[in-house]
């Protein structure tokens, strides 16, 4: 492939994305008192030079080829001798970027493809939490959404008996609230104590009226009635630390204290040990209230970490990010992803943040671009996992420190036109939309060593896979890639190759062409912990069937078929008539098989 340019810097060097895989160095020493690295060829570098680290795609080893600024006159003078790219031993100083967790190799069009798997390979865990939920005060999501009382269908709390059954059926595991950009201005005194008592509000984020009538007992009893973990964004627009540290303070503590004794009043005596907590929302975005530069985020992200990890050490902080390829992004990782003892007691295996939240919506009206779209987010988490791992290298986080994980706390695909913000945004999803989460989700289980979390939002009714109507609810096209995934792509990512041909044609983002690949089949691959294998495989095309030769398909019986197709990339469910659903069907796993046009097909067997 063509070099990229690995930085502005004119000191750094170009290097080959992909450059053939030489014999590993000798191990670099270490020189403790300035943490300097030696390099072959008499080079040295400090930490601080270190701009990019790129990885070969198929299985590179441990050591790696990096891309460095000389940090001296006189290194940059012996580099025009001995050139800057140079193999440097890494790997037992910082947990770099693994390679993609499935590798693409484009063949011609007229060519058969094939689909290696190896089930024994297991590249990396695969985070229970990718498959969450998110609700926000937004809509009909909340109200008329999980809880209205009243209607026939909910239960004595006012929660709606079908919704928790969905949930229940998708096994969600963790479930962001109350917002969004509607905690810019939430105050979560005003939705506790009773009822009758909780002043109404106006709402900015989206122009309405918050009643306060559903606030934190009755989200997280919502939680438990559904068996999935609750996730709190914290004010950062309007709020103060106070009334966060006093927020952590009334669900968590079981102390003779103010605000836990707040919550005894209100009924409840057990602490809810709420375990995660985003540090604002979209704090970069123009349309938030308090909208705040990077500086002043990350001062402010930083001092806010240290006070609730000393109320609480058992959080779990996640830092409010950008699209994981902004200078927002940047410079927060950078200031803020770091070992801080004073708010850790001095250990050196916590860590002060956990995970950094990035937020990526997409969509076209046309099918290719909006079904290959979801690719854009794979480059993204590619990119902020390098920019942690640059953090860490700086800022000398020891390495027994736990290396912060990627939030994808909102994704989906949205249309703010199609189904605009301020009026319910209310998505009738197509079958493109469904192959779009399909690789959606393929993209999670392919980085699942990054990603730490992920949350669809919404989860009823705002942009959601669950649509409800006074008699019932509608499972939208989306639904049922995302609950195929969620049953059965669980345990380990396993090595996967696809060869076969590629689409070159108009993509949203325009930066997609020539940055990353769009093969017609869009495939992951997971063992569960049981030996289950599942391979998840996404056809885009819109006319052309695939006929694919499967080498690693070795079954105890018969192979599982799932496959979720429609007659056209257009159809949608309603009320009156699903289109698209779950054909369920089996295979010999003998000689090739077939992935229909427009088809997410799961297969599934006992290894």
């Amino acid at each position: 492939m063509a070099a990229l340019e690995a930085s502005r810097d004119p000191k750094v060097a170009r290097l080959p994305f992909s450059p053939p895989i030489p014999a590993p160095p000798a191990p670099a020493q270490r020189n403790s008192r300035r943490h300097v690295l030696h390099a072959p060829g008499g080079l040295r570098w400090d930490d601080y030079a270190v701009r990019l680290l790129l990885l070969t795609r198929n299985d590179p080893p441990a050591w790696f080829t990096a891309v460095v600024a000389c940090s001296s006159l006189d290194d940059r003078r012996r580099s025009s001798q001995t050139g800057l790219n140079q193999s440097i031993d890494l790997s037992q100083e910082l947990p770099i970027l693994t390679p993609t967790m499935a590798s693409f190799t484009k063949i011609p069009e007229a060519e058969t493809p094939s689909i290696a798997i190896n089930p024994k390979h297991k590249i990396s865990k695969i985070n229970d939490n990718v498959y969450g939920g998110f609700t926000e005060h937004m809509g009909r999501c909340i109200y008329g959404g999980i809880y209205d009382p009243g209607n026939p269908l909910s239960d004595e709390h006012g929660f709606r008996k079908d919704v928790i059954e969905a949930f229940k059926e998708l096994n969600c595991p963790v479930v962001r609230y109350p917002g969004g950009n509607f905690v810019a201005t939430y105050h979560w005194l005003d939705g506790v104590g009773p009822k009758d008592q909780r002043p109404p509000r106006p709402e900015l984020a989206w122009l309405g009226l918050e009643t306060n009538e559903f606030g934190t007992d009755e989200f997280l009893k919502w939680c438990e009635v559904v068996g999935t973990e609750p996730y709190f964004a914290l004010n950062f627009g309007t709020g103060t630390l106070d009334e966060a540290l006093a927020w952590v303070e009334y669900c968590n503590s079981t102390q003779n204290t103010y605000y836990a004794n707040l919550r005894r009043k209100n009924g409840r005596e057990k602490p809810y040990n709420v375990k995660y907590w985003a540090l604002g929302n979209e704090m970069w975005g123009p349309w938030q209230v308090g909208q705040m530069t990077k500086e002043d985020y990350a001062h402010k992200a930083y001092q806010w970490a240290k006070a609730l990890k000393l109320l609480d050490p058992s959080l779990e902080l996640i830092l409010c990010g950008q699209d994981g390829i902004s200078t927002w992004d940047s410079y927060v990782v950078k200031e803020c992803v770091r070992w801080e003892p004073h708010a850790l007691g001095g250990s050196q295996t916590a860590s002060l943040i956990a995970m950094h939240s990035i937020h990526i919506y997409t969509a076209s009206q046309e099918h290719l671009p909006n079904a290959t779209a979801p690719r854009s987010a794979e480059r993204a988490i590619e990119i902020t996992a390098g920019l942690i791992d640059l953090a860490r290298v700086e800022n000398k986080v020891p390495h027994t420190v736990p290396r912060p994980t990627i939030c994808f706390d909102e994704w989906n695909v949205w249309d703010p036109i199609r189904a605009p913000g301020e009026k319910g945004a209310e998505e009738k999803y197509t079958l493109s939309d469904a192959l779009a989460v399909a690789v959606w989700l393929n993209v999670f289980v392919r980085q699942s060593k990054h990603v730490g979390m992920a949350n669809i939002a919404q989860s009823v009714n705002v942009i959601s896979p669950l649509m409800t109507h006074k008699d019932g609810l509608v499972k939208q096209t989306t639904w049922w890639p995302l609950l195929l995934f969620s049953k059965y792509m669980r345990g380990h990512t396993v090595a996967v190759n696809v060869a076969c041909g590629e689409y070159d044609g108009p993509t949203v983002p325009e930066w997609i062409r020539g940055t990353v690949e769009t093969p017609w089949l869009d495939v992951s691959a997971a063992i569960t912990d049981d030996g289950w294998v599942g391979l998840a495989v996404v056809n885009v095309h819109e006319q052309k069937s695939f006929e694919t030769s499967l080498d690693g398909v070795a079954a105890k019986g018969p192979v599982k078929v799932y496959t979720v197709t429609g007659p056209s990339w257009e159809v949608v469910n309603t009320q009156d008539k699903e289109e698209v659903g779950i054909k369920e069907s089996e295979w010999d796993g003998k000689g090739k098989f077939t992935f229909p046009n427009l088809s997410f097909t799961l297969l599934r067997w006992k290894a």
